[in-house]
């Protein structure tokens, strides 16, 4: 569960706020004349945060293909891998 906090605990408080990210590993909202403005959370979290939703968004775009017929047989798609993989070490020689 977030932690509302007032800006001016930005300044006052920051190693709290930041201590309070990282071990409880919960966002901070921070508010500005009462209305929330800012969300802080620990870099870690951030970067999960980042992947998981990368990871969505290309499930999203695979199950958009698969209903709308964009597919292939999955061999076709690991010929393309092979094909890729060994014109890079030819490449590379």
């Amino acid at each position: 569960m977030e932690t509302i906090r007032p800006s001016s605990d930005l300044r006052n408080h920051y190693n709290e706020i930041s201590r309070q990210c990282h071990e409880e590993r919960n966002p901070v909202i921070i508010t500005v004349n009462g209305r929330g403005d800012t969300a802080i959370m620990g870099l870690q979290d951030y970067y999960q945060m980042k992947s998981e939703l990368e990871l969505l968004r290309t499930l999203a775009e695979a199950e958009d293909d698969a209903m709308n017929g964009r597919v292939a047989p999955m061999q076709n798609t690991f010929d393309d891998i092979r094909k890729s993989l060994l014109e890079r070490k030819s490449n590379e020689v």
